[in-house]
């Protein structure tokens, strides 16, 4: 049994339970984040609210009204979130899943699917924060255009970059990817066989990987997408929340679609649209301190340069409750991509953006620059 529900204006939750020989489980998946000290902190957070669920589910107010089995929930997961103080989820609250919960268990009579076509999720008309500038401008991350990699090793590559700021061996850095490969690339925390239809995937040739940062699963094709990764110095965003952590990596991005001509500003916590639709999405995720090192923060995004929408659909398993705050039917019809927002080739926005992260105040790094003792192999600049 598995029940979803979506955080409106934030992430989308399932939980999955089970009965077997007398003992219940539960688990947590969907697109949210977990931000925390390390990554055994998040583990420790989640599996402490997947077991907490489980006494509820086991325990006499399982036999109760609804009311009373949410209440139950909510606050077996508020529990759960005391006591885990050096972690917490981000999109996602104690309602949620406990609402998510209920509908697992059957007891949600009002409706365990939400339809879509409910209130549009506003976004905000404001300007980026003031301060991205100057945020950009004191880490000058080294800008590098990397060469194709197929997307086992832009998993692998992504980690291993973050780890290296996090030890202090790989200076600021902002990364542009080339895809050799179409994948389907799913969140940290998601089911792969409820988001994604694997047999499919693998009957055209597109890879299904999992990053290690949070989120929702994305369709990506080669000549299809931009993406970028940020890894950047943990201090960088010490005490900044969730939202304008967001806004600071991304906000130099956002100036430079505008400077193309889009109407493109921040919406929700991660994502970036512009009037037409949404253009991309971003994710983060913290790195602790290694060898004396100060810590990483991961960022990455990705944006829709062109859509395969059928493609997409034949995919992804997108249910409606994830669109239940989108006054759109389909996630398809919810993503304008760049090209037909720009009409510019994808190589000439690639350039633009590249010429942007510089001139915001990053620094171009030289042809085979090399960093703790080597050269990334393939490795190259924005020149």
């Amino acid at each position: 049994m598995r029940g979803l529900c979506k955080q409106p204006g934030g992430k989308l939750v399932a939980v999955a339970v089970e009965s077997g020989g007398g003992a219940w489980s539960c688990r947590l998946d969907g697109d949210f984040f977990a931000d925390g000290a390390d990554d055994a902190a998040c583990r420790a957070l989640i599996a402490d609210i997947e077991a907490s669920l489980a006494a509820v589910a086991a325990g006499p107010a399982a036999t109760a009204d609804p009311a009373a089995v949410r209440g139950s929930a909510r606050d077996a997961v508020d529990g759960a979130m005391r006591r885990h103080p050096a972690a917490r989820l981000v999109g996602a609250d104690a309602a949620t899943i406990a609402t998510a919960f209920l509908r697992a268990v059957g007891l949600d009579d009002a409706g365990a699917r939400a339809t879509a076509g409910g209130p549009v999720e506003p976004r905000p008309a404001a300007p980026p924060e003031p301060d991205w500038r100057a945020f950009w401008r004191a880490l000058a991350p080294v800008v590098v255009r990397d060469r194709p990699r197929t997307p086992e090793e832009q998993m692998a590559l992504d980690e291993r970059w973050a780890r290296e700021v996090a030890a202090g061996k790989r200076p600021a850095t902002l990364r542009f990817w080339e895809w050799s490969a179409p994948a389907v690339v799913v969140g940290r925390f998601q089911s792969i066989p409820d988001e994604v239809r694997v047999d499919e995937a693998r009957r055209l040739g597109f890879h299904v990987v999992r990053r290690c940062t949070g989120g929702g699963a994305m369709v990506v094709e080669p000549d299809g997408v931009i993406t970028y990764s940020l890894y950047a110095p943990a201090d960088a965003l010490d005490g900044v929340g969730a939202a304008e952590a967001y806004r600071r990596c991304d906000g130099w991005l956002v100036a430079a679609l505008r400077g193309l001509g889009l109407d493109a500003g921040f919406q929700g916590l991660n994502d970036i649209a512009s009037a037409r639709g949404k253009i991309g999405g971003a994710a983060q995720r913290r790195f602790p301190a290694a060898h004396g090192g100060p810590g990483a923060v991961l960022h990455h995004t990705t944006l829709a340069y062109d859509l395969d929408g059928a493609t997409m659909a034949g995919l992804l398993n997108t249910s409606r409750e994830k669109l239940s705050d989108k006054a759109v039917r389909s996630a398809r019809r919810r993503v304008d991509p760049l090209r037909s927002q720009t009409g510019l080739p994808r190589r000439a926005v690639l350039d633009a953006l590249t010429a942007a992260a510089a001139q915001a105040g990053g620094t171009a790094a030289p042809r085979g620059r090399a960093y703790n003792g080597r050269t990334d192999p393939g490795e190259t600049s924005n020149g």
